[in-house]
């Protein structure tokens, strides 16, 4: 199987380094992408960098989604329904119709890394001083639209595209509980045929703070 690994916001494909000897150990053929970086980039040209990769491979392909990296996915989805076999998102949800990633600051036609205070302290309890220290040092900038482009999505077919969801903290009745808040999240995620959640028990960076359980569950969800 050939697995695209997407990256979240301010990360590139050296992200997945801890979580891919589990998938090709498996015998699948890995993809960790690094998205555009070029301030003039919007969210099309991510959706685009990872269709393209869709394109490029033999078989249909599993596409995995960190945080805001599962917009990027649920768009290239629904851009090769007919080519994609499952969508793995990494605690986040898929999106519906025109919904942004979130709102940062915009310096210079980018995004820069807010910090770890910037986040909610759930999201970044488990990971320690050293790790925030060397991930904050690979961080890159966002192109800034990205975060705030609406994700385009207009095939239905994306909804027969099984999905899991690897979830940080909530379990398939939580995430459900927290969808009822969520307006047209909610509809989206009621909307998919085939869909599975599985509770990590981690903050919001799994393939930093527990690399190994991470990587056994993730590949699980590869099939």
């Amino acid at each position: 199987m050939d697995v695209i690994l997407v990256p979240g916001l301010w990360l590139d494909a050296s992200s997945w380094d801890a979580v891919t000897p589990a998938l090709t150990g498996a015998g699948h053929r890995v993809h960790p992408l690094t998205l555009p970086t070029d301030p003039d980039a919007g969210i099309q040209h991510w959706v685009d960098a990872v269709v393209a990769q869709v394109d490029a491979a033999t078989d249909p392909v599993v596409l995995v989604g960190h945080s805001g990296g599962g917009n990027v996915v649920w768009g290239a989805a629904d851009a090769r329904p007919e080519r994609v076999a499952r969508v793995v998102f990494v605690d986040t949800m898929p999106p519906p119709p025109g919904a942004m990633i979130s709102e940062f600051p915009v310096q210079d036609g980018v995004v820069p890394f807010p910090g770890w205070d910037f986040f909610d302290e759930p999201d970044i309890a488990d990971l320690d001083d050293e790790t925030r220290r060397r991930v904050g040092a690979a961080v890159i900038d966002v192109p800034g639209s990205v975060p705030t482009d609406p994700i385009p999505l207009s095939d239905d077919r994306r909804h027969d595209i099984p999905v899991t969801v690897l979830s940080g903290q909530l379990d398939e009745d939580g995430v459900r509980e927290v969808l009822t808040q969520w307006g047209a999240f909610a509809d989206e995620f009621a909307r998919i045929r085939d869909v599975e959640v599985v509770t990590l028990g981690s903050g919001h960076w799994p393939q930093f703070s527990q690399p190994e359980a991470f990587a056994e569950k993730l590949r699980a969800a590869v099939r």
